[in-house]
């Protein structure tokens, strides 16, 4: 690139985190953005340690407290936003002073807000992303970054589909923290991520476990599956395009819900390990709220609009809506009312 670049990550957790360190490792200009006060200072005081498979790597960074976002005088290129999906819109309303006409701003994250940043900050401002990592943040200023660069991928694209110059400088720099594919498609390919993510997120969260180790509990990939393939029929009614996703080729897409069924099993062979735990149940040991209408939550909204019902989802999103109330913890006591429910509405 001639010119510098002047980059944002906003939500610097164990995602945004490593990717922006990485973007600094190739000397990106890049400003953090964070609201947890403690990370803040740690990254300030001691710079961001990234503990990766085979090495640690220290970075300094230049990080702010979200609440000095109103001290920013400087205008920014490409902002990444890295934070949960409830918190997408108001942190695009708090950007917006720190843009220009021609920044664009993307969606690092899970779940389907790509039309909350049209809506508020311009169609001709967003990009869309898809993003394959594995991280965890525990203590402030530390992330294990479980999935190397080498590993990680991404698919960006822009809000109406075309690849234009905006698009390539979004991939250049994202290239520093893994692959990078431009999707004509933006929607559809996030869509597939949600497919990937819906039996995975909610319910291994909900027995308290890591993902691998949910997965071989008594009927938990049973209904695992059940609830990818209600995603995948959504999307079908919805008119989304099943694309490949995760290395693979169109030749690797069969045309029936078995490619909900297919993408959970590249996750658990190429995105977890042993102690891989999903964000939900980070979330969850942390105190802090999960993205529940992110997943199973968004599954059961969007049938609803359709006028129909999603009832393995309802099952998880029930479950994880009494956890969040506190009338239940996560733990493989949950596995018997899963379970046996499914088993109800499968007779």
């Amino acid at each position: 690139m001639s010119k510098t670049i002047k980059i944002a990550v906003v939500g610097t957790g164990a995602n945004g985190a490593s990717i922006g360190a990485d973007m600094i490792e190739a000397g990106h200009d890049v400003t953090f953005i964070e609201q947890w006060p403690a990370h803040v200072e740690a990254m300030r005081e001691n710079g961001l340690t990234v503990h990766l498979p085979d090495s640690s790597r220290n970075t300094r960074v230049r990080a702010y407290h979200i609440c000095q976002v109103a001290e920013l005088r400087e205008k920014f290129d490409i902002v990444f936003v890295s934070v949960k999906t409830y918190d997408s819109r108001w942190i695009c309303e708090l950007i917006k002073p720190v843009l220009h006409d021609k920044s664009l701003v993307v969606g690092l994250q899970n779940g389907m807000t790509i039309d909350d940043y049209a809506e508020i900050l311009g169609a001709e401002r967003t990009v869309g992303a898809v993003l394959g990592i594995a991280a965890n943040m525990y203590d402030p200023g530390v992330v294990v970054r479980q999935i190397p660069p080498s590993g990680t991928w991404f698919t960006v694209g822009s809000y109406d589909g075309t690849h234009n110059e905006g698009i390539d400088r979004v991939a250049e720099v994202l290239r520093a923290a893994g692959t990078v594919e431009i999707s004509q498609d933006i929607r559809s390919s996030k869509w597939m991520k949600l497919i990937a993510n819906i039996p995975e997120m909610l319910p291994s969260a909900l027995v308290g476990l890591p993902l691998m180790s949910a997965v071989k509990l008594d009927g938990m990939r049973e209904v695992m599956d059940a609830a990818g393939r209600e995603a995948y029929r959504l999307a079908e009614d919805l008119g989304i395009s099943m694309l490949p996703i995760f290395g693979k080729t169109a030749e690797d897409v069969p045309a029936d819900d078995q490619y909900a069924v297919d993408l959970l099993d590249a996750v658990l062979a190429s995105y977890s390990l042993p102690d891989t735990k999903v964000a939900v149940l980070q979330d969850w040991e942390k105190g802090r709220r999960a993205e529940l209408d992110g997943f199973s939550g968004y599954i059961v909204a969007k049938r609803r609009e359709l006028g129909g019902s999603a009832p393995v989802n309802e099952i998880i999103l029930d479950v994880a809506e009494r956890i969040e109330r506190g009338e239940l913890n996560p733990s493989p006591e949950n596995v018997p009312q899963l379970v046996e429910s499914f088993a109800a509405i499968s007779r």
